[in-house]
């Protein structure tokens, strides 16, 4: 509460062990020109009934199984509030998500892929579909406004606390963002507070501004993003400084095409949408009531084995993005776990989990993986690469940004390459003077 005063259904063994082979699913693109290198994810990502909505939807759909996937688990944590967590240290780790699809165009069926998990929801909560579940990401304000607290000013004359604003009750929040690169722009703008307040939501952190005239304040906010975006348009608009804060590493970045083509669309049997409905309604029904999640002894040396590796840091922009794997990885066991109507997270919860985040890492490097973060570095990295075993001089270096970047910042670019590996220097004879010389390392 603000206050301003005068002067301011089935049995959980059924869904527990559902795990579709990759054969069973499309796997081979309909989009034109899709790179070969596209990642793949695991068979042991379709796990329980997330597995079991995408097994039966899939066919019926040119969405790609993945981006059906990553809804249901992100609706899901959703809609079933911040009551479950599960405990680091001090940090409680709550069930809400926040992905992003990307595809390489508008052809990717990013947005057919929401509409499939929706139909498999509504039954589960009317409610939250109907009034929770909201777009358009413009500022923290209105973020914050969605979630707000109630709020009471004082009357002097009565002498007591009256209502000016009872606020938003229901503290669950789904933004969907179709065009989330709109969301990106915004955050450039001087003053803008979006991405301070994305940031601290995924935290579940109290959200408040500062503004002296009309203050805001969510206490107990439970929000959950899915956002759309191409891959230019995600290179173009994510900037260092959302690295650096921490907003990308945030976000599950998610690689998404078109998985077949049907021309006539699909002939899902509404039957059996209804039997869907009914198995997530009995899980969120479940998972709505559940307290502090822990581990089975067997699943806590399964994590105490693949900890090390999934901690360990990655260079450039492409280890900022995916800093917080481990946090990650924990968010989506405990929804796996709740999803099979378990109150431990099993090792199959875990493996699951783990698949989930592997594509989303590899969806990451696919557009990050090649860049510093530094425009500079970036750059002469590029241009070191195309040359070659020719390698570059300082002076071609130089004339490759213009002549507009001082002798001191190209150091700092090249010292940055040098520092992560990936760039030399060496001493080169030019039929007079030697020069020094600049290669990639492995040309």
């Amino acid at each position: 509460m603000t206050r301003e005063t005068a002067n301011s259904a089935p049995a959980p063994d059924d869904m527990a062990v559902v795990a579709y082979a990759i054969a069973d699913l499309p796997s081979v693109p309909a989009d034109a020109g899709t790179p070969t290198d596209w990642p793949l994810i695991d068979k042991a990502a379709y796990h329980g009934l997330a597995g079991e909505v995408v097994h039966t939807i899939s066919p019926h759909t040119e969405a790609d199984p993945v981006a059906i996937l990553l809804h249901i688990l992100t609706f899901f944590g959703n809609v079933i509030g911040r009551a479950p967590y599960y405990q680091v240290e001090a940090d409680r780790h709550h069930s809400n998500l926040f992905c992003v699809l990307v595809g390489n165009s508008a052809k990717g069926r990013k947005g057919t892929s929401g509409s499939r998990a929706r139909s498999v929801m509504e039954a589960s909560d009317e409610r939250w579909i109907s009034e929770r579940m909201k777009g358009g990401l413009s500022s923290g304000e209105g973020l914050i406004s969605e979630v707000r607290d109630e709020v009471e000013r004082w009357d002097p004359k009565a002498q007591q606390f009256e209502l000016v604003d009872p606020g938003v009750a229901d503290k669950r929040l789904m933004v969907v963002e179709p065009e989330f690169s709109s969301a990106l722009s915004v955050m450039e703008r001087p003053g803008n507070t979006l991405s301070s307040i994305v940031r601290k939501a995924w935290d579940g952190d109290k959200l408040s501004t500062l503004t002296r005239n009309s203050p805001l304040c969510a206490t107990d906010p439970h929000i959950s993003i899915v956002g759309h975006i191409t891959e230019d348009e995600l290179r173009a608009r994510i900037t260092r400084t959302d690295m650096a804060n921490g907003f990308a590493n945030r976000f599950l970045f998610v690689a998404v095409r078109r998985s077949k083509l049907l021309p006539f669309g699909g002939c899902l049997d509404e039957t059996e949408l209804i039997k869907l409905a009914d198995h997530m309604k009995a899980a969120v029904s479940y998972a709505k009531h559940v307290g502090r999640v822990e581990m089975t002894e067997a699943s806590r040396r399964f994590w105490e084995a693949v900890y090390p590796e999934l901690s360990a840091g990655q260079v450039g922009l492409l280890g900022a993005v995916t800093a917080r794997a481990e946090a990650q990885t924990i968010r989506l066991a405990l929804i796996y776990a709740l999803l099979d109507q378990q109150d431990r997270i099993d090792v199959a919860h875990l493996k699951a989990a783990l698949a989930v985040w592997e594509y989303c890492e590899a969806s990451a490097a696919r557009v990050f993986g090649n860049m510093l973060g530094d425009a500079v570095a970036d750059d002469i990295l590029l241009a070191l690469r195309q040359a070659g075993g020719a390698g570059m001089t300082r002076t071609a270096i130089r004339d490759l940004l213009g002549k507009h970047k001082s002798a001191d910042r190209i150091n700092a670019a090249l010292a940055l390459l040098v520092g992560k590996g990936l760039a030399r220097s060496a001493s080169v004879s030019t039929g007079g003077r030697s020069a020094e010389t600049w290669f990639a390392v492995g040309a």
